[in-house]
């Protein structure tokens, strides 16, 4: 298989969902830190790559507020919808409606990290420019992991988590964004998603259920996702570095 090795680079911020484990009233992409949102920060690392110059955001149908923001680079919109793929397939339909080649790359990057390295993005891009289907950033799992068995409290009358057993993590890494792939194979994947009434957390999911290669490029740590209301006084400190 022949790999294009200069491919364009077409990006795309998912900010359609709603952060319900952050507990704010507003999306978590609207959290305002050091004056700007989550989002205007996203796209302001993307913009510090010399391999992307737009950007598509997909938005909730009733977000009234993306278009009221002033970002680092040209945007245009696209709406997504209640499941995360959906988001994705209506970003990629907009970035080929927009002109993007089969063999193009797609770069996605969720609108709650901020403080992605700008190292890390063009590291990524490389990588995935090698490829024939992509490659995303991701760190080495470094804790110790722990599965857990439901089981009977004695002093409660309900069930609590114990420990079961300890998991190998010498070959675990946490999935982090951007994730970076060929546009018509994202196209592949996200129909098979569709046929196939699938459930994921993130695009290399899918290509992994068909046991298609996706390159793993280690990560910064500081690439934190604004996840729980305590992520928010360290992704300040980072983004003050």
């Amino acid at each position: 298989m022949r790999i294009n090795t200069s491919p364009k680079v077409h990006a795309m911020i998912v900010a359609a969902g709603r952060g319900s484990r952050f507990g704010a009233s507003i999306a978590k992409q609207y959290v305002t830190l050091q004056g700007q949102t989550l989002l205007q920060h996203s796209v302001a690392r993307l913009a510090g790559s010399h391999y992307i110059d737009k950007c598509v955001l997909v938005i909730a149908e009733d977000d009234n507020t993306a278009q009221t923001l002033n970002f680092a680079m040209p945007i245009y919109y696209a709406t997504g919808g209640a499941e995360r793929w959906q988001s994705v397939l209506a970003g990629l339909e907009a970035v080929i409606t927009g002109g993007a080649e089969a063999d193009d790359l797609v770069l996605i990057h969720d609108a709650a990290r901020p403080a992605v390295p700008y190292q890390d993005i063009e590291a990524v891009v490389a990588a995935a420019m090698l490829e024939p289907y992509g490659a995303i950033l991701a760190t080495p799992v470094a804790d110790t992991l722990k599965l857990s068995q439901h089981s009977a409290n004695h002093n409660v009358n309900d069930l609590a988590d114990y420990v079961e057993r300890t998991i190998d993590r010498s070959d675990m890494w946490q999935a982090q964004t951007p994730q970076v792939f060929r546009v018509n194979e994202l196209r592949k994947v996200l129909s098979y998603v569709i046929t196939h009434h699938m459930h994921i957390t993130d695009e290399a999911s899918a290509f992994e259920h068909l046991n298609l290669p996706i390159r793993l490029v280690a990560g910064s740590r500081q690439n934190i996702k604004l996840t729980y209301p305590e992520d928010a006084t360290i992704l300040t400190a980072i983004l003050n570095i």
